[in-house]
């Protein structure tokens, strides 16, 4: 039986396209995690809690913080926002605020969370998208990494698994 020339190609491209997937799908999520040489201050850190009061950690010191910046329609905010809050359990010491970025609508948020299993994270706006605008925010999601001295030590770019044994490894560096 002889296979054809064009058969050949066909079957080549196809091979090439599952090995590249697997290559993309084993990526580490260190392509997402930037982490400073030397933190960055942070001049101002002010957003509002579910009840649109004021929440000011501008100079909160002693504990881990990370700010995530997420919205109900961004499919990756979705996939992460459950390995944010197994995060909050199996590190309580590290403080999480989830940010969104859209309209403050509590019952928006709370649909979204419980359409997807978290339970536990409090939920946080930023309105006027002053703080997106600080940090000077590309997409979503965002996390920015503050250490005990309330100064930027990393940025977390997309989409990543906050619960991940690597990512628990980084942030204990810095507990």
């Amino acid at each position: 039986m002889k296979i054809s020339k064009s058969f050949k190609i066909y079957i080549h491209i196809i091979v090439l396209s599952l090995l590249s997937q697997n290559l993309i799908g084993a990526e580490d999520f260190s392509k997402n995690v930037i982490i400073h040489e030397k933190p960055l201050i942070i001049s101002e850190l002010k957003f509002k809690d579910s009840n649109l009061l004021d929440v000011d950690l501008s100079n909160k010191r002693g504990k881990i913080m990370i700010i995530n910046f997420w919205a109900t329609w961004c499919a990756p905010c979705r996939k992460e926002m459950f390995s944010l809050e197994k995060l909050n359990t199996k590190l309580p010491e590290v403080d999480i605020f989830a940010v969104n970025v859209e309209k403050p609508n509590n019952l928006k948020v709370d649909k979204f969370f419980k359409d997807i299993g978290v339970k536990n994270l409090k939920t946080y706006y930023d309105p006027e998208l002053r703080l997106v605008k600080s940090f000077r925010l590309r997409g979503l999601p965002t996390s920015i990494l503050i250490n005990k001295e309330g100064k930027e030590f990393g940025k977390v770019i997309g989409e990543i698994d906050f619960a991940s044994d690597e990512f628990i490894i980084l942030l204990k560096k810095y507990i």
